[in-house]
Order: C-alpha cells, then structure tokens, then sequence
C-alpha cells in the first residue's frame, strides 16, 4: 500500500521515513507529485495545521497522506515561536536565524526558568476525507548556545537534561526514540494498521 507523506523537506522526510520502516507500506511524499498544492498553515494550532495538510495532499494523490506539524514551546516566551516556529523570524530565515533569535529573547533568563518543549501532531487522512490527529510531545530546556550539527530547526538549542546533549547532539536513532515526532509518528501507526486492514 502507498501512503503519502505531506512534505518536501528532505530532512524531515528522511526522520519520518525512518519512522515508518516497519511498516508494510511503500512511502512518497509531495516531491513524487509536483502538482500537488502547496498548503498556507492557517491554523492556529498544531492538530488544525496537520489536519489541513493532511486532507489536501489525500485529497491531490487519492491515497492515504500523513502529514505532521510541530514546533517549539517556550514556558518563559509565552508558548512562542509555537505554532508560528518555522516562521518566528520571517519569510526567509535559516534554522541558525531561528535559534539566534530565541537565544537573543531569552538573554535574561535564568536557568530555572528555560523549560520548553517539542510539539508535534500527525495527522492520517484518506481520500475519502476521514481523518485522525495524535499529538507527541519531548520535554526540554533552552541552551545557552548552540551545539551540535545534527536534526534541522531549533535541535541545537534544544537540551534534553537526561541525555546530557542537545537534540542536534543525539545520533538519528537516539532521536527516534525520544522524539516529539516519533511519539506522535508510533500513536498514527496504530491508525494506518486500521486502515490497512
């Protein structure tokens, strides 16, 4: 069975397709479907923004698509950059910018007060417009700097207390099993399991 995963960015497709290789399906993604749409996050959260990128690329393949949207929370900026991470530091910002920006708002404060965390939600819709979202979550702190040249986005200013390393640290395997996106990537297997049965 194909299923489509509702994304074109290569790092992000490499970790959920790692994910998924236990499964008993053959994976694409919008780079095998050029004339699939692009879809505008209007969403106002993670679950709305997976669901509306998941029903568009079913809707554009006529197969089962899985699409996932996630992002850091900041106790101490509010929740922010959230659902806006990819975008918190404009149109056109690299991950360094990114990272810059968070550590430049986070100048002042202590390390007490630097918790954060990883959000992700998957969504699985089918052509027929069902559809079903699960959430993982991976608890952190914000460095002070960052370190690492592993993972993509705000992984290098992410530290995880119990490993001693920020996510950018951690080897890809680490990172599957303690990630945001693999907790929520397990709960929507169980939902494919049901459908390919």
């Amino acid at each position: 069975m194909e299923i489509v995963l509702a994304t074109r960015n290569q790092k992000k497709l490499s970790e959920l397709k790692a994910l998924l290789a236990d499964m008993p399906v053959e994976v694409l993604s919008l780079r095998d479907f050029p004339e699939a749409p692009e879809v505008e996050e209007t969403g106002h959260t993670f679950t709305e923004n997976a669901e509306l990128k998941a029903r568009a690329a079913a809707l554009a393949t006529g197969r089962i698509a899985l699409a996932d949207d996630s992002g850091l929370e900041v106790d101490a900026l509010g929740g922010d950059p959230g659902v806006r991470s990819n975008r918190f530091a404009g149109p056109d910002a690299i991950d360094r910018d990114k990272c810059m920006l968070v550590l430049d708002l986070m100048k002042g404060v202590p390390d007490g007060k630097r918790s954060a965390r990883f959000r992700a939600a998957v969504a699985v819709a089918s052509p027929g417009g069902r559809v079903s979202v699960v959430e993982g979550t991976c608890e952190g702190i914000i460095a002070r700097e960052p370190k690492g040249e592993g993972g993509f986005g705000y992984d290098p200013i992410f530290y995880l207390p119990d490993m001693g390393r920020t996510m950018a640290e951690i080897t890809p395997d680490e990172k599957n099993l303690i990630s945001h996106r693999a907790k929520a990537l397990n709960a929507a297997k169980n939902v494919l399991r049901g459908l390919i049965a």
